[in-house]
């Protein structure tokens, strides 16, 4: 959906105006620790995409719990908003949540090699080993050029 200033600042308001209405109006416990995350409204405020975040186990129950009590909301939101027309809502789950955490999750698994010196292209810096010490990157240049 297109996104302009003003239907940026219609979804802030249909947001919190939803917000309200889910924690103190509507007694759904299926909609307990849920999270309005944003709303897009269209240019003519006719149709508003709403999403929503929960626990991942819980998504089925929420997005059912807000198709039943979807009439009820839209009958309260034209009680509270000015807006000619109550847009019809579409909730959708948020995931960025879920994935934002997989990736924390990623990076505290470390792997091995990231602990090791590199030089400025990248590639690890070579150590003296058992066999004495190991040519540097200007001396295998030089026996190229022989």
């Amino acid at each position: 959906m297109k996104q302009t200033a003003a239907t940026r600042r219609t979804g802030e308001q249909l947001r919190e105006k939803l917000g309200y209405i889910l924690l103190f109006e509507v007694s759904d416990p299926r909609l307990d620790l849920v999270t309005l995350t944003g709303a897009e409204v269209s240019v003519d405020r006719t149709y508003a995409r709403v999403y929503v975040s929960c626990d991942p186990e819980r998504y089925g129950e929420v997005l059912e719990a807000l198709e039943s009590a979807r009439g009820r909301i839209r009958s309260l939101l034209a009680r509270s908003l000015d807006w000619r027309v109550v847009p019809e809502l579409d909730f959708r789950i948020d995931r960025s949540t879920d994935e934002a955490e997989a990736i924390a999750r990623a990076l505290e698994n470390v792997p091995a090699t990231m602990g090791v010196e590199k030089d400025e292209d990248g590639y690890p810096v070579t150590t003296d080993t058992a066999e004495g010490p190991t040519d540097s990157a200007a001396d295998q240049e030089a026996h190229l050029d022989d």
